[in-house]
This record gives C-alpha cells, sequence and structure tokens, in this order.
C-alpha cells in the first residue's frame, strides 16, 4: 500500500506536469500544482492549485509554505516549470536570456531552497528536477536552453552531495523527445538573423522561424504519462537510485553520442590521454 504524501509539482498545467499530477493523484497523493495560468484542467479533492511564477524567489518561499499547511508536510518536489528557447547565441537578446534562465535555472533554485529547510525539519524529502537529453550535451540554436539545464544540473548535482545526510534525495531526470507541445506551440523564438540561414535550414531542416506547427500539435515522442509513471515509481522506489534517471526510449542513445564525442575531444590532447592512462 502506497503511504500517502503531500507532493508539489511546478509548471502543472499541461504536458509532463499535468501527467505527473494525474499520476501521483492516482497513487493517493497529496498534491499542490502550481500553474502560472487562471485555470486549471482537473480538479480533484487532494489536489490543491496555486497561481506561482517560479522566476519570484519570494513568492517561491511562500508557495512551499502553503503546500505544508495542505497536510503537515511536504514530501516531493517537482521542479516541471520551463520552456525551450531556439535562437543563435547572437541572435538572443538580452531579455530573452534572462528570461529563461530565470525561469529554467533559477526557479529550480528557488523552489529547492523554499522546501529545504521543510525537508531537513522532517527529516527527508524527494527533489526531483526535470532536465533533458539538452542537459548533456548542446547543439546549435539551442544554446540558451542548453546552458540553463546543465546549470541545473551542475547545482543539483552539488546539492545532492549537501543533503544526502538529511535524508534528502535528489534526482536529476534527463527526458528525451516528448509527446507534448513544447517543441510546438509552447516554444519560443528569437529573431532570426539572415547570416545563420544556411547553417539553420542545415541543422533544424529549414531556415524558417518561427517553424509552423498547428495548434495543439505536438512533436512526438514518449507520451508524458509513460515519463510520469516512470519518474513516480522511481520515486516511490526505497532504494536510492541512480543520481541521473534516464527517461524516453531516445534519450539513452543520444546521452550515449553526447558523452563518446566529449570523450574522444579530450583524448586528442595528450597530456589527457597520458594522464588517464596511469
Amino acid at each position: 500500500m502506497t503511504t500517502s504524501q503531500t507532493w508539489m509539482i511546478t509548471g502543472a498545467g499541461r504536458g509532463l506536469g499535468l501527467a505527473l499530477v494525474e499520476r501521483a493523484l492516482a497513487a493517493g497523493h497529496n498534491v499542490v500544482a502550481t500553474t502560472r495560468g487562471a485555470r486549471f484542467p482537473i480538479e480533484d479533492p487532494r489536489l490543491t492549485v496555486l497561481h506561482l511564477d517560479v522566476t519570484d524567489r519570494t513568492a517561491c518561499l511562500e508557495a512551499a509554505d502553503q503546500a505544508v499547511r495542505v497536510s503537515g508536510r511536504l514530501d516531493v518536489l517537482i521542479n516541471n516549470a520551463g520552456y525551450g528557447l531556439v535562437g543563435a547565441i547572437e541572435e538572443v537578446s538580452e531579455d530573452e536570456a534572462r528570461a529563461i534562465l530565470d525561469t529554467d535555472l533559477l526557479g529550480p533554485l528557488w523552489m529547492s531552497q523554499a522546501v529545504l529547510p521543510i525537508m531537513r525539519s522532517q527529516g527527508g524529502g524527494h527533489i526531483a528536477q526535470i532536465s533533458s537529453v539538452g542537459g548533456v550535451g548542446a547543439m546549435p540554436f539551442f544554446g540558451l536552453y542548453n546552458a540553463a539545464k546543465w546549470g541545473l544540473e551542475a547545482f543539483s548535482e552539488a546539492l545532492s552531495g549537501e543533503v544526502a545526510s538529511s535524508g534528502v534525495r535528489v534526482t536529476i531526470v534527463e527526458v528525451g523527445a516528448m509527446d507534448t507541445e513544447w517543441a510546438t506551440g509552447s516554444m519560443r523564438f528569437a529573431r532570426p538573423r539572415p547570416d545563420y540561414d544556411g547553417i539553420r535550414s542545415e541543422k533544424l531542416g529549414a531556415s524558417e522561424v518561427p517553424w509552423p506547427s498547428e495548434p495543439g500539435s505536438t512533436g512526438g515522442g514518449t507520451p508524458p504519462a509513460e515519463v510520469a509513471e516512470r519518474l513516480v515509481h522511481h520515486i516511490a522506489s526505497p532504494e536510492p537510485g541512480p543520481l541521473r534517471l534516464v527517461i524516453g526510449d531516445d534519450a539513452p542513445s543520444q546521452i550515449a553520442t553526447v558523452l563518446d564525442q566529449r570523450a574522444r575531444d579530450y583524448a586528442r590532447q595528450d597530456h589527457y590521454t597520458a594522464a588517464t592512462r596511469t
């Protein structure tokens, strides 16, 4: 029998966030779902919906306190809020750069800071950071998104070592392609420069920005319900499991390719190769 917990899930109004809410409720948990939208698509007596902008640190602290008031505890935080940005490094404006770092990197930082005193005082908890294969490697025209996810993975790895003795687990969830609107209607685009049209067409398949998509269309990939099922199962496991949880049919091969290319790049340097042979 599943012991009822209190889960807090950011960016919960659609896509993976909503799938996680539904799966956590099905497992018998109380769920505090945060969203920037005015309406939430489902209702449940064990569901509490909070309006939250994760870029506001004070609001994050207040939301964590509200989550505790639901049932006296806060057992699981899933930092899911975030979005993608397409643009060459030269194309991205200052406002666009600050906005994606505020949401995809600093949002999870503020929420992690908000829940840690609570989890430490109760003797344990679990923080799951939704990253992606883009948190392992980087590709042209996704540099700022990659930068945010690399930063998320870096501070989360450090955090894991800092809080393990307090009974707090940290999981970095590296998701591959997912069948949501992330890559279609939810994607944001920097203003294109014609200087990059050729390489944009080569790397992305078209020079047109933003790329066309039908309302409600998705980018294909693993259904979010399957990703949610895997993550909920991982969190429920009494075993500590890996720090980096890989989910999605395409994710292992993408990560392996990136790590192999990185190893080959280091191996081109004689002093590195010599040092690793000893």
